[in-house]
């Protein structure tokens, strides 16, 4: 750097004009084409400040999300906890009207024994001829199982039929339950072999009505669809319910399915349960699934024929229809309880936890999928508000243990028993080599809620059908449904489910090794 002259006061000299205000020309002190080439360059510190401000603005947003995740899982958990009071204080209702009647329909009894012991009243069976009680300790009755506690309107409704539920195991003499599930004596823990235990279930009044749902655009259902509505008809002298078009089809084909009866509205569906005894299904597994869709509550016992192409729920054949209905009719029956998982679809948009979507029953899965969008799911997930896991690939399988052997199979879940009570966790193709399947317990909720950073809205399927789309803060809370389906066995649960993954899916088929080969010495 060059020195500096000196003027004649002795201080520095600097090559710069002064302005008019006193204050030194900062342009002075380059030239002009150094200007010109600042001017037309960005200047550095506003890019610095605008960057400062934009994170500041993402922090901001993110904070405002938080909240809004915060508020949505508050809304999710108290209409959960709602749900889980209404049917509690349900229950109770039931209970206290339950007792009620028993303790009105005791003194009635002691008031006949007092005055007129000869005539005690009895319930006939009218299977076997023998008086018998119409409810046991260990047993559950039809009438805690499918009747609503209100009677129809219409007098000439045919009374249902009453059975009985309970537990036996082969070569066990008695046929009663040991209902206490976990002991505790002298110190030591002992729990009850529940799993091990196969429901049975027994007529206590003949049935008298039967529900017949068919597989659609099939000739050969059609034709034993006819047949058996008339052997049962003229042997049985039953009352025979099909759907609205099968009627239609009955009559066209013969003026003589005239007695045939059907329903008109959506109401007449809803109290079917009050009216039918047992549903017989023709087709194959989505006929079953159609079956128990029809039931919101409560649902009759379900023989399932096989006359479909895969059928994991319908171990009965067409061939012997006649020999199995004089069996089931005649009773005992083993049943297996299928249990179904109940939905309830929360929206961000809702004002309270009270505007909420109906429940809807699914007996198979319900699946939650990206739909048509190229990008990843990404769910939230959570039980018992514990949070679980973050899904990112293409969606999650919330399966019964019924379903096991249907999409979550494909998926990579796990066959399980039916009568195993548990909800299974299977992700579909997760963007992640350590995301294994889960199997939850069926007391738990789970909720699954598209988080608000998500880049695109989920698509929820029931059973394979009533999609409905979940924007970002929208939730799906599943827990196990108080009504199982009941569908009949040929043999046994175990035996059912065997032979239907042997037949079915040809699990684990492989050719015998040779036994000329090389031996240990």
């Amino acid at each position: 750097m060059a020195p500096n002259k000196l003027n004649s006061s002795g201080n520095t000299s600097m090559p710069c004009s002064q302005g008019e205000n006193g204050f030194v020309s900062s342009f002075s002190l380059f030239p002009e084409k150094v200007v010109q080439e600042l001017l037309q360059s960005p200047v550095q510190g506003s890019d610095d400040h605008l960057i400062e401000f934009s994170e500041a603005l993402r922090t901001v947003a993110k904070a405002l999300r938080l909240v809004a995740e915060g508020k949505a899982s508050a809304q999710a958990e108290a209409t959960e906890w709602k749900r889980k009071y209404e049917l509690e204080r349900d229950r109770n209702l039931k209970f206290e009207h339950a007792e009620k009647s028993c303790i009105e329909h005791q003194a009635d009894l002691d008031d006949v024994r007092t005055n007129n012991p000869a005539k005690q009243p009895t319930l006939c069976n009218e299977a076997n001829g023998q008086s018998e009680k119409c409810c046991s300790r260990n047993g559950i009755c039809s009438h805690e199982v499918l009747r609503d506690g209100t009677r129809g309107s219409d007098s000439k409704m045919v009374k249902k039929a009453s059975f009985k539920l309970s537990w036996f195991s082969k070569g066990d003499q008695s046929d009663q339950y040991k209902h206490d599930i976990v002991s505790f004596e002298r110190g030591n823990i002992t729990t009850a072999e529940r799993s091990s235990k196969q429901i049975s279930l027994k007529w206590e009044s003949c049935p008298q009505t039967v529900l017949i749902l068919t597989k659609p655009n099939s000739v050969s259902v059609q034709i034993l669809c006819a047949e058996m509505i008339t052997w049962l008809r003229q042997q049985k002298n039953l009352h025979i319910y099909v759907e609205p078009h099968v009627r239609v089809e009955l009559l066209t084909e013969s003026s003589y399915f005239n007695f045939v009866e059907t329903w008109n509205d959506d109401k007449e569906v809803l109290r079917l349960h009050t009216k039918v005894d047992l549903v017989v299904t023709l087709g194959g597994d989505g006929t079953v699934l159609w079956a128990a869709s029809m039931f919101k509550g409560p649902v009759p016992p379900i023989v399932p024929f096989s006359l479909g192409s895969l059928g994991f729920m319908t171990p009965f054949y067409r061939e012997q229809y006649k020999e199995c209905l004089e069996s089931i009719l005649k009773g005992p029956i083993s049943i297996t309880l299928r249990h179904r998982l109940q939905c309830h679809v929360i929206r961000d948009a809702a004002k309270n936890e009270y505007e909420t979507e109906e429940p809807i029953l699914v007996l198979n899965e319900v699946t939650i999928d990206r739909g048509i969008s190229s990008f990843l799911t990404n769910l939230e997930c959570y039980c018992d508000n514990s949070f679980v896991t973050c899904v990112q690939g293409d969606g999650l399988i919330l399966s019964t243990t019924s379903g096991s052997t249907a999409y979550s199979l494909a998926a990579g879940g796990s066959m399980v028993h039916p009568q195993v009570p548990g909800i299974l966790f299977t992700p579909i193709c997760p963007h992640s080599l350590s995301f294994r399947p889960l199997i939850f317990p069926e007391h738990v909720t789970l909720r699954v809620q598209v988080p608000f950073n998500s880049r695109s809205p989920a698509w929820a399927s029931f059973d394979g059908k009533d999609r409905k789309q979940l924007a970002p803060g929208d939730a799906l809370v599943c827990s196990m449904a108080p009504w199982p389906v009941p569908t009949a066995c040929l043999d046994d649960s175990t035996n059912d489910f065997l032979r239907s993954i042997h037949e079915g899916l040809h699990w684990n088929l492989r050719k015998t090794q040779s036994f000329d080969g090389p031996r240990e010495t």
